[in-house]
């Protein structure tokens, strides 16, 4: 799977429908796609089906005091393109990644929903946490 350093308007395209099919509130922009093809710690990678982005996911890495942690991001699969292995194939290229830059612990969260990748982080070896996740929008001024 190749990850993604440029991008054409048709790639942006292809991936604001990603987007929107992993879920309505996202906002994604041109700007959004820049910052995270410039962070030196963030990977986007994509699959491509006769020229055209048709699945993407982003391994992002950060370091803590005692670890290299990752978390997987925005995994996407295009609707009419399930149930060919293109998500399988894109996490285990991720997992390849991870292994390959010495990270320690890799973190995922899925949405309940999404009960096809929620089967396959499990076959994969993800174990479902008994936490409390919290977040919060808008920290940046």
């Amino acid at each position: 799977m190749p990850k993604l350093h440029t991008y054409t308007d048709s790639d942006f395209n292809d991936l604001s429908v990603l987007m929107q099919e992993l879920s309505n509130n996202i906002v994604f922009t041109r700007e959004s796609l820049e910052r995270l093809l410039a962070d030196s710690n963030s990977h986007l990678y994509v699959a491509r089906e006769e020229g055209r982005i048709v699945a993407c996911a982003c391994l992002c890495i950060y370091h803590q005091p005692f670890s290299t942690d990752a978390t997987i991001e925005s995994v996407a699969v295009s609707s009419n393109m399930r149930g060919k292995g293109l998500g399988r194939k894109l996490m285990e290229h991720l997992l390849e990644e991870a292994t390959r830059m010495n990270v320690d612990c890799i973190h995922l969260t899925s949405n309940p929903k999404r009960v096809a990748a929620n089967a396959l982080y499990q076959k994969l070896g993800f174990v479902r946490n008994e936490t409390n996740c919290y977040g919060m929008k808008k920290v940046r001024g």
